[in-house]
């Protein structure tokens, strides 16, 4: 036998089979490239690995870049307490926020009063506790009137187009000229009742057309999209193409405008209530009280700084919350 018919010398065809020659020399046993029968799993590989594991959706990658952000983590813990303490603030504290005695007055921190005492000699620590349950009240209450009005009109106008959508953009750039401070002391000036509500209306009134512009935008986007046409050519109602294909695949940004504004209005409730056109006693509130304090603010510096403090926390934390959302939700940062 010459040479080249030497079994040992024939040369085996690139590929597999070359690999399967030398795995035959060392006496092992090539596992089979994965194929469409097996599922494209590797075979001896990690569960849940290669391309037969289930992607994740939009709401779920989200969850999961959340879940290991810091900044949202630690804003999330501290909206939790405050919204804790606002349903349930008699946990931390036992007094009354109304309760007071005048011979105390503007007297500094004491044994069972850590944050002493304001110029009515009411509990500043007691006061500050009770003031959250107004702060997040309004915020939430202004949040979801917002997002849920201008989602509405925004979505409808962007989805239909043609005249609605002149007529809405036209309304919007007039609400946008209104300064909202102003606009809050006009409006709420000839308002007698002294609840939450008028406050809350006043916000969703000036603060739904930023909402609708971002909804807007959104739909037009999504219904571009191939799925859309899909189903619009299988005969789709515009009811369903809205609710089921478009308004997933659009509600993120509203979400994270949503989230990002709700400090904003538990900052704009202070303001107002400190200008005196906002929230009126015997309503307890963080913008009174900043209200009241900002008169003794050289004697009595403590009676600033607690519900100050306060409500500057409450809003860097759904600032914070915000920016991660928006960090998780935006495909563009991923």
């Amino acid at each position: 036998m010459s040479e080249a018919q030497h079994p040992d010398n024939v040369i085996a065809p690139t590929g597999q089979g070359g690999a399967m020659d030398l795995a035959m020399d060392e006496g092992r046993t090539l596992e089979p490239y994965p194929s469409a029968a097996s599922g494209g799993r590797v075979p001896g590989g990690p569960e849940g690995t290669g391309p037969e594991r289930k992607p994740r959706s939009l709401w779920s990658d989200a969850w999961h870049d959340l879940c290991r952000n810091p900044v949202f983590i630690v804003s999330g813990l501290v909206i939790v307490f405050l919204v804790f303490i606002a349903i349930w603030p008699s946990a931390i504290t036992s007094g009354s926020p109304l309760d007071c005695d005048l011979s105390k007055a503007q007297e500094g921190p004491q044994p069972g009063h850590p944050f002493g005492f304001d110029g009515q000699g009411c509990d500043v620590y007691t006061r500050t506790v009770y003031g959250a349950r107004t702060s997040v009240t309004v915020g939430v209450c202004a949040t979801l009137g917002v997002a849920l009005l201008g989602s509405a009109l925004g979505g409808l106008a962007g989805f239909f187009g043609g005249g609605s959508d002149a007529v809405l953009s036209r309304i919007t750039d007039v609400f946008f000229g209104i300064p909202v401070v102003l606009g809050g002391l006009v409006f709420l000036s000839v308002v007698t009742n002294s609840t939450v509500w008028p406050v809350i209306g006043f916000m969703v009134l000036l603060g739904w057309p930023q909402v609708a512009r971002i909804a807007r935008g959104s739909v037009i986007t999504a219904k571009q999209n191939d799925y859309v046409q899909a189903a619009r050519a299988l005969g789709a109602s515009n009811s369903r193409l809205l609710l089921r294909h478009i308004a997933p695949n659009a509600v993120a940004p509203v979400i994270v405008v949503a989230t990002i504004a709700l400090g904003t209005y538990i900052a704009l409730e202070a303001t107002l209530s400190y200008l005196g056109v906002g929230l009126k006693p015997p309503t307890v509130s963080w913008g009174i009280d900043i209200s009241a304090a900002s008169a003794y603010i050289r004697n009595a510096p403590h009676m600033l700084l607690w519900p100050a403090g306060a409500l500057a926390v409450t809003v860097l934390a759904f600032i914070m919350l915000g920016d991660a959302v928006r960090d998780a939700l935006d495909p563009k940062l991923r």
